[in-house]
Formats: C-alpha cells, structure tokens, sequence
C-alpha cells in the first residue's frame, strides 16, 4: 500500500495555520500565546509548516486603489488549437506580463482565465491592444469587467 504524503497537521498546526492568514505579521511570542504553546514551540512549528510548503509565503496584501490599479478585470484567453506546444508557447509569455496577477488553465468556455489590475477601462484598453492580443497562440479573447469584489482572497477553511 502507498503512504500518503499529505503531513498530518493537528489541532495546533492548524490555529496557527489560520490566525497567521489573519494577520502575517503577528509576532511568534503573541502566536504562541493564541495557541498556548512556548515561543520555541511555535517557532519550531511554524518553521515547519514553512518547509513542508503548507505556508507558502508571507506578504503585503496592497489596496488596489492606492497604487491606481481599481479596475479587475477577468479574461478569458481561447488560444488557435489544443497542442501542449500552443499551451507552452501561451504559459511562457504569459508568465512575462507583470499585469497579470493570476493565470489558470481552466476546463470549458475558454483554456485559460486571467485576473488583471488596470488603471480604468482606458488603461485596459491599451493593455489589451498591445499586451495581450499580441501573445502567442491566442484567437480569442473575452473580458468581464468586475464591478464588485465580494470575496477576494478570503483564508483557506481549516
């Protein structure tokens, strides 16, 4: 039989799973404190939540009009034909753009999803005439202006 290689995280690892998507820049001392466990123990923990890759990063969450980037806006990407070549060739220059905050292969109405921040509908307008109609393998493109954010990177349910 096959072991799993899914790490077992107890009661613990998970507090500190979810309080750290709460708030990343809470001190070990306090995190340990909410967990009710040593520093040393929490430090360990976490480290260890950091290596196995379960913790993938710690970053800024940037307000979006405060840097002029208010418009989200979806795209759904059809590319000429199915091959893994086309697929590659679109994945690599995609990766390229910095204005593309996420990109998904995704199963139906198009082969990949984008999610941009632009300006306004001017300034994705051009973006859209010189940036993404010029990526390979592309034949279509179908944007949606998002009007509001309901959800935008709610915690993972633990």
């Amino acid at each position: 039989m096959k072991e799993s290689t899914k790490p077992d995280l107890d009661k613990i690892d998970k507090k500190i799973l979810k309080l750290l998507q709460q708030d990343g820049r809470i001190s070990n001392a306090d995190l340990a404190d909410k967990v009710n466990v040593s520093a040393a123990t929490c430090y360990r923990r976490t480290q260890r939540l950091i290596d196995l890759k379960i913790i993938q990063s710690v970053r800024a969450q940037i307000a979006p009009e405060a840097i002029e980037l208010s418009a989200l806006v979806m795209v759904g990407v059809v590319l000429d034909r199915s091959t893994p070549e086309s697929f590659s060739n679109f994945e690599t220059a995609i990766k390229k753009l910095s204005i593309v905050l996420s990109c998904y292969l995704v199963a139906g109405e198009f082969d990949y999803l984008l999610k941009i921040r632009a300006k306004d509908m001017t300034d994705f307008n051009k973006l859209h005439s010189d940036k993404l109609l010029a990526l390979p393998e592309v034949r279509q493109l179908r944007t949606y202006f998002v009007m509001k954010e309901v959800i935008e990177n709610a915690p993972m349910p633990l």
